[in-house]
């Protein structure tokens, strides 16, 4: 019996519950990386971006190609980058209504004092 779709979606954005997974995703949107490139920009140790590089793969979202001693990856599909660009809108658009909020409560000036 197959599982839900809900389900396959609730362990797709599991995977993708790490932020040096999502960071890998970002650089991997611009063009395809060798792990040695994204070390210093992931901000992992190299043996826990490999842990990380293989949870995606497992996932279907990222591909190697070995070229002599060097492993490249590559997004799988481009739609993963529109899910990053997706993503950053809707923070975009919360972290805005969240200043508007701050920007209002300031306004609203100090609480006054009740007297009792």
């Amino acid at each position: 019996m197959s599982r839900p779709l809900y389900q396959l979606k609730a362990e797709f954005f599991r995977t993708l519950g790490h932020p040096a997974r999502i960071r890998v995703l970002e650089l991997l949107s611009l063009r395809e990386h060798a792990v040695a490139e994204m070390v210093p920009q992931v901000g992992v140790e190299p043996a826990n971006l490999s842990q990380q590089l293989t949870v995606l793969r497992q996932a279907g979202l990222v591909a190697t190609r070995k070229e002599r001693a060097t492993v490249y990856y590559s997004l799988t599909s481009p739609h993963v980058a529109e899910l990053l660009v997706a993503a950053r809108r809707i923070l975009s658009g919360v972290l805005s209504g969240q200043v508007e909020l701050l920007e209002d409560l300031r306004a609203a000036g100090p609480p006054v004092p009740r007297t009792g």
